[in-house]
């Protein structure tokens, strides 16, 4: 099967098993908006490879990823099209990663923030490397927390702490992610890629139907919280792009 994905997600095919790369890794693999368009289309695509039994997804160099490009996010801020285009879009990538059938192995080799995050939680089954970390800093830099943030935390973790990190936007080490419900295992750095491959391959072994059907009925859960908060927060983050936080946020990155 052909996919149509661009040079910022690098596709790489082990049997059954789809490893999908985020590949900037000179810029810690954050998100452009072509970037940001293939993974979104790429969950309907890779469903359609009659061949797929299971995804992992990781990234390139010593970053998961560092969540959203800055020049992307000054984008949103200074022109209306460009915000409206990414909202539809981060709508697009929740609903479908959580609609998709096949199993997705996130293999986190390094930091995981801000929509590096929310992805990494769409993820059936999160291995992290000793040395990484998560954060969600949406809120500490003046954006609501709702490119799933604010729907996939409290489902992995309780109410309290959902509110504690999405609030602060506070990094959590590795071992924290594990012990809260973040992450499923945490392994060396070097073999992070190779035990999430493995469990990948193992799930491809396993009957097709009988796993994506229960994987179906076990995302209900999360395809209700999306149904009932996701719209909301998005239009909340829309506007808080237009607060003066975010503006002198960018400022001072662009400083540095």
């Amino acid at each position: 099967m052909d996919y149509d994905l661009p040079d910022e997600l690098q596709l790489t095919i082990d049997g059954g098993v789809r490893i999908l790369t985020l590949n900037r890794p000179e810029a810690r693999n954050a998100f452009t908006i072509p970037m940001h368009h293939g993974l979104t289309r790429f969950w309907s695509q890779v469903q359609n490879d009659r061949d797929a039994r299971a995804v992992v997804l990781t990234g390139a160099g010593k970053a998961f990823s560092a969540g959203g490009d800055m020049s992307w996010i000054e984008r949103s801020i200074n022109d209306h099209a460009v915000r409206h285009e990414s909202i539809r879009d981060t709508d697009g990538l929740v609903r479908t990663m959580a609609a998709c059938a096949l199993p997705i192995v996130a293999a986190v080799n390094g930091p995981a923030v801000g929509l590096g995050c929310s992805v990494l939680l769409l993820c059936d089954l999160v291995y992290m490397a000793d040395t990484a970390f998560i954060a969600d800093p949406h809120v500490a830099i003046g954006l609501v927390a709702a490119d799933g943030g604010a729907v996939t935390w409290p489902l992995a973790t309780s109410l309290l702490k959902a509110k504690e990190y999405l609030y602060t936007g506070d990094r959590i080490p590795a071992a924290d992610a594990e012990r809260l419900g973040l992450a499923n295992y945490v392994v060396p750095g070097d073999e992070v890629l190779d035990k999430a491959l493995a469990m990948a391959h193992r799930l491809a072994a396993q009957p097709a139907f009988a796993l994506q059907q229960t994987k179906r009925a076990v995302n209900r859960h999360l395809e209700r919280a999306i149904s009932d908060v996701l719209a909301l927060a998005l239009a909340s983050q829309s506007e808080s792009h237009l607060m003066p936080e975010v503006q002198a946020k960018v400022d001072e990155f662009k400083r540095r």
